[in-house]
């Protein structure tokens, strides 16, 4: 990633750009995630459930683990775990973020999974676990794992990792 050329960057952006709307990106996901965590903790006790339509419930969750609940059972360290590893992520993309400025599709893909990262870090920080509240179903008998805005945040971002690439490689061939 670090010898990322001018193939990778959009029509119209530069090696060169400011940092400062990738971080006010970052910033608005990071404040819509706290906002409605805010929110849930305020009026759902733990597993209260809201039903919205046919296939889409507002519940409160706490996840001690990671993606998918993985590690919710472990005996308490994942919380620091975890929480290390989001503060080597933030480091990370806040280098790239200041390296490839102007890669618009790149960083905007990075400041998406920046405020999850963050958002999901100040959960674990405060709280030991993730407050997750959005809830997918199928004819309530399939149940998506409940996730929240951080984790659709870094789900876009991720997506826009996916597609920066392909389009960089279409772009090389």
């Amino acid at each position: 990633m670090a010898a990322r050329g001018n193939g990778l960057m959009l029509r119209g952006s530069s090696a060169s750009g400011s940092m400062l709307p990738w971080l006010a990106l970052a910033l608005l996901v990071l404040i819509a995630d706290q906002f409605t965590k805010i929110l849930i903790l305020g009026y759902y006790q733990l597993g209260d459930a809201t039903t919205v339509t046919s296939f889409f419930n507002i519940v409160r969750a706490h996840n001690t683990g990671m993606a998918f609940s993985f590690l919710r059972d472990a005996s308490g360290w994942q919380r620091w775990f975890l929480a290390g590893v989001a503060v080597v992520a933030t480091v990370f993309i806040l280098y790239l973020l200041k390296k490839h400025a102007g890669q618009k599709l790149f960083c905007f893909a990075l400041a998406c999974i920046l405020g999850g990262a963050v958002g999901n870090l100040v959960d674990r920080l405060l709280h030991g676990y993730v407050v997750d509240f959005l809830q997918f179903h199928w004819a309530n008998r399939w149940y998506f794992p409940a996730f929240n805005v951080a984790d659709t945040g870094i789900t876009i971002g991720a997506a826009g990792l996916i597609l920066d690439e392909l389009l960089r490689v279409r772009r090389s061939k």
